[in-house]
Protein backbone atom coordinates (compact mmCIF):
# COMPACT_ATOMS: atom_id res chain seq x y z
CA UNK A 1 0.00 0.00 0.00
CA UNK A 2 1.07 3.61 -0.77
CA UNK A 3 2.13 5.48 2.11
CA UNK A 4 -0.63 8.44 3.04
CA UNK A 5 -0.01 11.67 4.42
CA UNK A 6 -1.78 13.18 7.29
CA UNK A 7 -4.71 15.36 6.34
CA UNK A 8 -3.12 18.66 7.78
CA UNK A 9 -0.14 17.72 5.59
CA UNK A 10 -2.01 17.07 2.60
CA UNK A 11 -4.23 20.47 2.99
CA UNK A 12 -1.13 22.47 4.21
CA UNK A 13 1.00 21.35 1.06
CA UNK A 14 -1.87 21.81 -1.68
CA UNK A 15 -2.50 25.34 -0.22
CA UNK A 16 1.28 26.17 -0.03
CA UNK A 17 1.27 25.47 -3.85
CA UNK A 18 3.75 22.14 -3.19
CA UNK A 19 3.68 20.50 -6.17
CA UNK A 20 4.35 17.04 -5.29
CA UNK A 21 2.15 17.26 -2.44
CA UNK A 22 -0.60 17.99 -5.11
CA UNK A 23 0.17 15.51 -7.05
CA UNK A 24 -0.12 12.95 -3.82
CA UNK A 25 -3.17 14.33 -3.31
CA UNK A 26 -4.65 13.91 -6.72
CA UNK A 27 -3.64 10.25 -6.52
CA UNK A 28 -5.30 9.75 -3.24
CA UNK A 29 -8.36 11.08 -4.81
CA UNK A 30 -8.18 9.09 -8.11
CA UNK A 31 -7.84 5.74 -5.41
CA UNK A 32 -10.34 3.02 -5.50
CA UNK A 33 -9.09 1.91 -2.48
CA UNK A 34 -12.01 2.54 0.13
CA UNK A 35 -9.80 3.05 2.76
CA UNK A 36 -8.67 6.16 0.63
CA UNK A 37 -12.35 7.28 0.10
CA UNK A 38 -12.62 8.96 3.85
CA UNK A 39 -9.22 10.87 3.86
CA UNK A 40 -10.27 12.14 0.49
CA UNK A 41 -13.50 13.63 1.49
CA UNK A 42 -12.17 15.15 4.50
CA UNK A 43 -9.33 16.64 2.18
CA UNK A 44 -11.85 17.95 -0.63
CA UNK A 45 -14.36 19.45 2.57
CA UNK A 46 -11.17 21.24 3.91
CA UNK A 47 -9.99 23.08 0.54
CA UNK A 48 -13.66 23.46 -0.71
CA UNK A 49 -13.34 27.33 0.65
CA UNK A 50 -10.28 27.97 -1.67
CA UNK A 51 -11.82 26.39 -4.47
CA UNK A 52 -13.73 28.44 -7.94
CA UNK A 53 -11.67 31.28 -8.20
CA UNK A 54 -9.95 29.99 -11.77
CA UNK A 55 -11.32 30.02 -15.11
CA UNK A 56 -12.03 26.60 -16.38
CA UNK A 57 -11.61 26.00 -20.14
CA UNK A 58 -12.43 22.59 -21.77
CA UNK A 59 -10.84 21.54 -25.13
CA UNK A 60 -11.86 18.97 -27.82
CA UNK A 61 -11.23 18.41 -31.40
CA UNK A 62 -11.43 15.85 -34.35
CA UNK A 63 -8.43 13.51 -34.54
CA UNK A 64 -5.24 14.87 -35.48
CA UNK A 65 -5.93 18.23 -34.69
CA UNK A 66 -2.98 19.08 -32.60
CA UNK A 67 -4.89 19.33 -29.06
CA UNK A 68 -1.84 18.88 -27.19
CA UNK A 69 0.39 21.34 -29.30
CA UNK A 70 -2.45 23.77 -29.12
CA UNK A 71 -2.49 23.81 -25.29
CA UNK A 72 1.22 23.93 -25.15
CA UNK A 73 1.15 27.36 -27.54
CA UNK A 74 -1.85 28.67 -25.41
CA UNK A 75 -0.12 27.68 -21.83
CA UNK A 76 3.38 29.65 -22.72
CA UNK A 77 1.01 32.61 -24.04
CA UNK A 78 -0.47 32.61 -20.20
CA UNK A 79 2.87 32.01 -19.09
CA UNK A 80 5.24 34.56 -20.81
CA UNK A 81 3.04 37.44 -22.06
CA UNK A 82 0.62 37.50 -18.98
CA UNK A 83 2.59 36.24 -16.55
CA UNK A 84 -0.21 33.73 -15.32
CA UNK A 85 -0.22 30.13 -14.56
CA UNK A 86 -2.24 27.04 -15.18
CA UNK A 87 -2.96 23.49 -14.84
CA UNK A 88 -3.52 21.14 -17.46
CA UNK A 89 -5.85 18.12 -16.66
CA UNK A 90 -4.62 15.90 -19.89
CA UNK A 91 -6.86 12.26 -20.00
CA UNK A 92 -5.56 9.54 -22.28
CA UNK A 93 -7.92 6.59 -23.29
CA UNK A 94 -7.30 3.59 -21.82
CA UNK A 95 -7.22 0.46 -23.65
CA UNK A 96 -10.35 -1.03 -23.07
CA UNK A 97 -8.51 -4.31 -23.17
CA UNK A 98 -6.14 -3.77 -20.73
CA UNK A 99 -7.46 -0.65 -19.16
CA UNK A 100 -3.61 0.58 -19.44
CA UNK A 101 -3.14 4.48 -20.96
CA UNK A 102 -0.45 6.01 -22.96
CA UNK A 103 0.12 9.28 -20.84
CA UNK A 104 2.09 10.59 -23.09
CA UNK A 105 0.83 14.31 -23.72
CA UNK A 106 3.84 15.34 -21.13
CA UNK A 107 5.91 14.66 -24.31
CA UNK A 108 3.99 16.70 -26.63
CA UNK A 109 4.12 19.19 -24.32
CA UNK A 110 7.55 19.69 -24.09
CA UNK A 111 7.48 23.37 -23.15
CA UNK A 112 4.85 23.22 -20.26
CA UNK A 113 6.17 20.20 -19.52
CA UNK A 114 9.35 22.06 -17.37
CA UNK A 115 8.05 25.43 -16.69
CA UNK A 116 7.11 25.20 -12.78
CA UNK A 117 4.21 27.72 -13.39
CA UNK A 118 2.32 25.08 -15.20
CA UNK A 119 1.47 21.81 -13.91
CA UNK A 120 0.45 18.82 -15.98
CA UNK A 121 -1.51 15.69 -14.43
CA UNK A 122 -2.21 12.95 -17.48
CA UNK A 123 -4.83 10.50 -16.39
CA UNK A 124 -6.53 7.52 -17.62
CA UNK A 125 -9.86 7.93 -19.25
CA UNK A 126 -10.49 4.32 -17.72
CA UNK A 127 -13.40 3.96 -20.56
CA UNK A 128 -15.57 6.88 -19.13
CA UNK A 129 -17.75 8.89 -21.49
CA UNK A 130 -17.07 11.83 -22.22
CA UNK A 131 -13.46 11.45 -22.17
CA UNK A 132 -12.67 13.13 -18.43
CA UNK A 133 -11.51 10.43 -16.18
CA UNK A 134 -13.63 9.62 -13.65
CA UNK A 135 -12.20 12.45 -10.77
CA UNK A 136 -11.70 14.68 -12.89
CA UNK A 137 -13.78 17.39 -10.91
CA UNK A 138 -12.30 16.53 -7.77
CA UNK A 139 -8.83 17.56 -9.53
CA UNK A 140 -9.78 20.90 -10.52
CA UNK A 141 -10.80 21.52 -7.08
CA UNK A 142 -7.29 20.78 -5.63
CA UNK A 143 -5.46 22.48 -8.73
CA UNK A 144 -7.97 25.76 -7.73
CA UNK A 145 -7.00 25.35 -4.10
CA UNK A 146 -3.05 25.15 -4.81
CA UNK A 147 -3.38 28.39 -6.44
CA UNK A 148 -3.66 27.69 -10.09
CA UNK A 149 -5.68 30.42 -11.98
CA UNK A 150 -6.34 28.69 -15.21
CA UNK A 151 -7.34 24.99 -15.58
CA UNK A 152 -7.48 23.28 -19.45
CA UNK A 153 -9.17 20.17 -19.39
CA UNK A 154 -8.35 17.98 -22.58
CA UNK A 155 -10.49 15.30 -23.53
CA UNK A 156 -10.02 12.18 -25.89
CA UNK A 157 -11.54 13.39 -28.70
CA UNK A 158 -14.86 14.55 -30.57
CA UNK A 159 -17.52 10.95 -30.49
CA UNK A 160 -17.87 10.33 -27.08
CA UNK A 161 -20.33 12.23 -24.40
CA UNK A 162 -18.73 16.06 -25.02
CA UNK A 163 -21.24 16.73 -22.28
CA UNK A 164 -19.38 15.73 -19.58
CA UNK A 165 -16.24 17.95 -19.85
CA UNK A 166 -19.18 20.95 -20.79
CA UNK A 167 -20.34 20.46 -17.41
CA UNK A 168 -17.12 20.56 -15.37
CA UNK A 169 -15.86 24.20 -17.25
CA UNK A 170 -16.74 27.47 -17.65
CA UNK A 171 -15.24 27.67 -21.54
CA UNK A 172 -15.70 24.74 -24.18
CA UNK A 173 -13.89 24.96 -27.46
CA UNK A 174 -13.86 22.94 -29.98
CA UNK A 175 -10.50 22.78 -32.52
CA UNK A 176 -11.45 21.86 -36.64
CA UNK A 177 -9.09 21.73 -39.46
CA UNK A 178 -9.35 23.30 -42.78
CA UNK A 179 -10.67 20.93 -45.17
CA UNK A 180 -12.89 19.07 -42.56
CA UNK A 181 -16.35 20.61 -43.64
CA UNK A 182 -17.82 16.72 -44.00
CA UNK A 183 -16.59 16.17 -40.68
CA UNK A 184 -19.09 19.16 -39.25
CA UNK A 185 -21.94 17.75 -41.60
CA UNK A 186 -21.43 14.37 -39.63
CA UNK A 187 -20.64 15.65 -36.01
CA UNK A 188 -23.51 15.49 -33.44
CA UNK A 189 -25.78 18.41 -33.25
CA UNK A 190 -25.29 18.02 -29.57
CA UNK A 191 -21.90 18.90 -29.16
CA UNK A 192 -22.05 21.87 -31.77
CA UNK A 193 -24.88 23.44 -29.23
CA UNK A 194 -22.46 22.87 -26.74
CA UNK A 195 -19.35 24.92 -27.91
CA UNK A 196 -18.51 27.97 -26.79
CA UNK A 197 -16.00 28.74 -29.11
CA UNK A 198 -14.48 27.04 -32.13
CA UNK A 199 -10.72 27.31 -33.54
CA UNK A 200 -8.95 26.45 -36.65
CA UNK A 201 -6.27 24.96 -36.10
CA UNK A 202 -2.82 24.61 -38.45
CA UNK A 203 -3.50 28.00 -40.40
CA UNK A 204 -0.26 28.22 -41.44
CA UNK A 205 1.80 28.12 -44.07
CA UNK A 206 -0.63 27.16 -47.67
CA UNK A 207 -3.22 25.96 -45.45
CA UNK A 208 -4.11 29.66 -44.39
CA UNK A 209 -6.24 30.02 -47.21
CA UNK A 210 -8.28 27.41 -46.84
CA UNK A 211 -8.58 27.79 -42.98
CA UNK A 212 -10.16 31.06 -43.69
CA UNK A 213 -12.77 29.59 -45.57
CA UNK A 214 -13.40 26.92 -43.33
CA UNK A 215 -13.61 29.83 -40.69
CA UNK A 216 -16.26 31.10 -42.55
CA UNK A 217 -18.59 27.88 -43.61
CA UNK A 218 -18.38 27.30 -39.83
CA UNK A 219 -19.76 30.30 -38.89
CA UNK A 220 -22.39 30.25 -41.08
CA UNK A 221 -23.10 27.06 -40.33
CA UNK A 222 -23.04 28.01 -36.43
CA UNK A 223 -25.43 30.95 -37.22
CA UNK A 224 -28.47 28.69 -38.14
CA UNK A 225 -28.35 27.47 -34.42
CA UNK A 226 -30.73 28.97 -32.09
CA UNK A 227 -29.10 31.98 -29.93
CA UNK A 228 -27.53 30.67 -26.94
CA UNK A 229 -29.58 31.63 -23.23
CA UNK A 230 -26.46 32.68 -21.89
CA UNK A 231 -26.48 35.76 -24.23
CA UNK A 232 -23.03 34.87 -25.33
CA UNK A 233 -22.76 33.87 -29.22
CA UNK A 234 -19.72 31.47 -30.62
CA UNK A 235 -16.87 32.43 -32.17
CA UNK A 236 -14.76 31.19 -35.41
CA UNK A 237 -11.05 31.64 -35.37
CA UNK A 238 -8.01 30.92 -36.89
CA UNK A 239 -4.82 30.04 -35.11
CA UNK A 240 -1.59 28.34 -35.80
CA UNK A 241 0.56 25.92 -32.77
CA UNK A 242 3.39 26.40 -34.53
CA UNK A 243 3.62 29.99 -35.38
CA UNK A 244 1.47 31.28 -32.73
CA UNK A 245 -0.36 33.26 -35.21
CA UNK A 246 -3.99 33.43 -33.66
CA UNK A 247 -3.29 32.11 -30.07
CA UNK A 248 -3.53 35.12 -28.26
CA UNK A 249 -7.08 36.06 -29.65
CA UNK A 250 -7.86 32.47 -28.86
CA UNK A 251 -7.98 33.85 -25.36
CA UNK A 252 -9.00 36.83 -26.19
CA UNK A 253 -12.21 34.89 -26.56
CA UNK A 254 -12.36 33.20 -23.93
CA UNK A 255 -11.92 36.32 -21.40
CA UNK A 256 -14.96 37.96 -23.53
CA UNK A 257 -17.01 34.67 -22.88
CA UNK A 258 -16.14 34.94 -18.86
CA UNK A 259 -16.85 38.85 -18.78
CA UNK A 260 -19.99 38.20 -20.76
CA UNK A 261 -20.94 35.30 -18.60
CA UNK A 262 -19.83 37.04 -15.46
CA UNK A 263 -21.52 40.35 -16.17
CA UNK A 264 -25.29 38.21 -16.46
CA UNK A 265 -24.91 35.97 -13.96
CA UNK A 266 -25.02 32.93 -15.87
CA UNK A 267 -21.28 32.01 -15.08
CA UNK A 268 -22.54 31.65 -11.33
CA UNK A 269 -25.81 30.29 -12.91
CA UNK A 270 -23.66 27.75 -14.75
CA UNK A 271 -20.92 26.78 -11.56
CA UNK A 272 -24.33 25.95 -9.82
CA UNK A 273 -26.05 23.58 -11.79
CA UNK A 274 -22.03 22.08 -12.19
CA UNK A 275 -22.56 21.36 -8.57
CA UNK A 276 -25.56 19.36 -9.17
CA UNK A 277 -24.60 17.47 -11.41
CA UNK A 278 -21.64 16.59 -9.75
CA UNK A 279 -23.22 15.56 -6.49
CA UNK A 280 -25.76 13.28 -9.00
CA UNK A 281 -22.62 11.94 -10.16
CA UNK A 282 -21.05 10.88 -6.90
CA UNK A 283 -24.30 9.19 -6.02
CA UNK A 284 -24.99 7.34 -9.44
CA UNK A 285 -20.77 5.67 -8.34
CA UNK A 286 -22.11 5.22 -4.74
CA UNK A 287 -24.72 3.34 -5.38
CA UNK A 288 -22.91 1.46 -7.67
CA UNK A 289 -20.33 0.79 -5.54
CA UNK A 290 -22.68 -0.18 -3.00
CA UNK A 291 -23.85 -2.47 -5.46
CA UNK A 292 -21.15 -4.68 -6.22
CA UNK A 293 -19.84 -4.38 -2.67
CA UNK A 294 -23.21 -6.53 -1.25
CA UNK A 295 -22.31 -10.17 -1.23
CA UNK A 296 -25.40 -11.96 -2.09
CA UNK A 297 -25.02 -9.67 -5.85
CA UNK A 298 -21.16 -10.19 -5.55
CA UNK A 299 -21.74 -14.24 -5.63
CA UNK A 300 -24.86 -14.26 -7.89
CA UNK A 301 -23.57 -11.87 -10.45
CA UNK A 302 -20.87 -14.24 -12.59
CA UNK A 303 -23.56 -16.61 -13.02
CA UNK A 304 -26.28 -14.29 -14.19
CA UNK A 305 -23.30 -12.79 -16.85
CA UNK A 306 -22.56 -16.01 -18.16
CA UNK A 307 -26.77 -16.67 -18.63
CA UNK A 308 -27.01 -13.46 -20.31
CA UNK A 309 -23.60 -14.09 -22.94
CA UNK A 310 -25.13 -18.02 -23.96
CA UNK A 311 -28.95 -16.82 -23.99
CA UNK A 312 -30.31 -18.47 -21.17
CA UNK A 313 -31.85 -15.30 -19.78
CA UNK A 314 -33.16 -11.95 -21.07
CA UNK A 315 -30.69 -8.83 -19.81
CA UNK A 316 -33.86 -7.10 -18.55
CA UNK A 317 -34.58 -10.81 -16.29
CA UNK A 318 -31.03 -11.04 -15.32
CA UNK A 319 -30.75 -7.06 -14.16
CA UNK A 320 -34.55 -7.63 -12.22
CA UNK A 321 -32.56 -10.62 -10.55
CA UNK A 322 -30.15 -9.06 -9.35
CA UNK A 323 -31.59 -5.80 -8.05
CA UNK A 324 -33.78 -7.66 -6.04
CA UNK A 325 -30.40 -9.34 -4.64
CA UNK A 326 -29.75 -5.46 -3.71
CA UNK A 327 -30.66 -4.59 0.13
CA UNK A 328 -29.16 -1.39 1.03
CA UNK A 329 -31.18 -0.88 4.18
CA UNK A 330 -30.24 -4.17 5.61
CA UNK A 331 -26.35 -2.65 5.83
CA UNK A 332 -24.93 -2.01 9.09
CA UNK A 333 -28.20 -3.14 10.98
CA UNK A 334 -26.70 -6.53 12.55
CA UNK A 335 -24.41 -5.38 15.68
Amino acid sequence: MRPRLPLERYVDGVLGGERTVLAQAITLIESNLPSDSELAAHLLDALLPHTGRSLRAGITGVPGVGKSTFINALGMHLIRDRGENLAVLSVDPSSPISGGSILGDKTRMQELAVDERAFIRPSPSEGRLGGVARRTRETILLCEAAGYHNIFVETVGVGQSEAAVRSMTDFFLLLMLAGAGDELQGMKRGIIEMLDGMAINKADGDNKPGAEHARIEYASALDLFPASEDGWTPRVLTCSSISGEGIPEVWDMVLAHRECLSGNGFLARRRNRQALEWMNELTVFGLEELFHSQPAVAARLPVVREEVRRGSVSPLAASRELLGLFHPETEGTNS
